[in-house]
């Protein structure tokens, strides 16, 4: 029997997220021993602090990434929308679990529509993408940093420290916290971030056995949108401080690529999108991101 080891965070939403992955390929491959190994990143050490003051989102998955290198896992497991574009040289994203939700959603009493947003509110988020798309919809929404896991957050909101918090629909709908939801979010009024409701398997560029069994579980629809979208990312660089969004979505075998740039004051917001063959979604992503950035210049830097 080949045993596997996969790594992922010890929360509840990665381990809701392990469960599902290891269901799907003990569906797919015959005699596979699985063992999970829980991994604390740099991320959940740290949760008083703005990502950004520690080193941006890949702080999620630096010491997973650390265990697949040193051989104590073998299969990585992370949400995609915590992943730095560029890889390490020696590893490889080998399976896109099919899409969740990909929304954005709030959780709060006091907001049941858009409109709601008008009034004066308090809202909990850790995105500066978040914040900037928030403050298009109303100039009356004052955005406060949280961290925390979807538990943190929701007790804090249930202690009054804000009307409502920001989350990605798929980690609530994944812990079974749906009917906590009091708006969802369109893609015309908050596009998502990069990658965001799809699980990224990862494993060692030279483990063939290991690639071949994730390989198995990929889904083509989700693999070829986030090829789209984080190619987008790779294209414009930046880092966890830049306010960016982007959603690929398939019909008919064309791929349409949304993405949305925001100049660093806050004050410009950049918006283009691109439709071609799904199985150019490099090609698109690329397409896509020059022209953002021909649109944003150097504006969406950091001063």
């Amino acid at each position: 029997m080949k045993k596997i080891t996969i790594g992922a965070r010890g929360s509840k939403l990665s381990l809701a997220y392990v469960k599902r992955v290891k269901n799907l390929i003990l569906q797919s491959s015959k005699n596979i021993g699985i063992e999970i190994k829980t991994i604390k990143t740099s991320g959940d050490i740290h949760k008083d602090k703005k990502l950004s003051e520690i080193g941006g989102k890949n702080l999620f998955c630096k010491e997973i990434e650390e265990n697949l290198l040193e051989n104590n896992i073998d299969i990585a497991l992370h949400s995609l929308k915590d992943m730095e574009s560029v890889e390490h040289n020696d590893l490889i994203i080998g399976a896109y679990i099919e899409r969740n939700d990909h929304r954005d959603i709030l959780i709060g009493s006091k907001i049941k529509k858009i409109s709601d947003l008008k009034k004066r509110i308090i809202i909990g988020s850790s995105s500066k993408r978040r914040e900037l798309q928030l403050k298009k919809i109303s100039r009356n929404i004052d955005v406060v940093n949280i961290r925390g896991n979807v538990d943190t957050r929701i007790k804090k909101l249930e202690d009054k420290e804000f009307d409502a918090i920001i989350l990605a629909a798929a980690g609530v709908k994944s812990l079974n916290l749906k009917n906590k939801i009091s708006l969802f979010f369109e893609t015309s009024e908050i596009l998502p971030a990069v990658g965001q409701g799809i699980v990224a398997l990862q494993c060692r560029k030279n483990d063939k056995l290991t690639l071949d069994i994730i390989n198995k579980i990929n889904d083509k629809d989700s693999s070829l949108c986030a090829i789209a979208e984080r190619t987008m990312l790779k294209t414009i660089g930046g880092d966890c401080e830049t306010a960016v969004g982007g959603f690929a979505k398939i019909t008919n075998n064309i791929l349409k690529l949304q993405a949305q740039l925001f100049s660093d004051d806050g004050k410009n917001c950049y918006n283009f999108e691109f439709s071609g063959r799904d199985d150019e979604a490099v090609k698109i992503g690329k397409r896509v991101g020059i022209k953002l950035l021909s649109l944003a210049g150097d504006k969406y830097k950091k001063k």
